[in-house]
């Protein structure tokens, strides 16, 4: 089963909570069309969730489509106790870091520095636009825990209970992620509002 083509993230599918529900519900029961419906209403996110993880677009197109994959094989199992948004999400995290751990292995420092080079080479004249690639250099430079968090929390509006949730946190460590990251982007921001003078 393959959830997207690489390159191919349109817009996800309309549909409420209860359409949602139902369509897990034939998913469990083995109807692929349910399951892509899934698919394609959270690969966006998925994709997202694991992009700032892994910061290349390779990887977390493989992370997350092998996070579907597995979804797929676990969903029978899924009992409900969390919505299938922050289910789906967790196993993307828990893939995303797992993959990260092993490119880390493998790469090292590589992802960073390819990271840093092709973000410099694209920043613009727009003053709006620079702000916004500025702020994700910044983010990159978290560490995945939090960059995972702020991404759930502040780009995907999910609440402190929800992010611990999909990521398998305490709330506490939530919250202390939320307020480092908050804190070395501030010193970030103005070391580099600093260095622009």
């Amino acid at each position: 089963m393959k959830p997207w083509e690489p390159g191919d993230r349109s817009n996800p599918a309309s549909g409420g909570p209860r359409e949602t529900v139902e369509q897990v519900e034939r998913a469990k029961l083995g109807d692929e069309s349910a399951f892509e419906w899934l698919v394609e209403r959270h690969r966006d996110r998925a994709f997202g969730l694991a992009l700032r993880i892994l910061r290349s677009h390779s990887d977390a197109e493989d992370a997350a489509q092998e996070a579907f994959v597995r979804a797929w094989q676990a969903l029978p199992r899924f009992r409900g106790e969390s919505s299938f948004s922050t289910w789906l999400y967790r196993i993307v995290a828990r893939q995303s870091f797992d993959r990260l751990q092993a490119l880390k292995r493998r790469r090292e420092r590589e992802t960073v520095i390819e990271a840093a080079e092709h973000t410099a080479g694209e920043i613009g004249a727009e003053d709006a636009a620079s702000r916004a690639r500025q702020v994700e250099r910044l983010i990159e430079k978290l560490s995945p825990a939090q960059r995972a968090v702020v991404t759930l929390f502040y780009f995907q509006d999910r609440s402190v209970e929800q992010v611990a949730e999909a990521l398998g946190m305490p709330e506490n460590t939530v919250k202390t992620h939320l307020s480092r990251a908050r804190a070395e982007l501030r010193q970030a921001w103005i070391r580099g509002g600093d260095e622009s003078r």
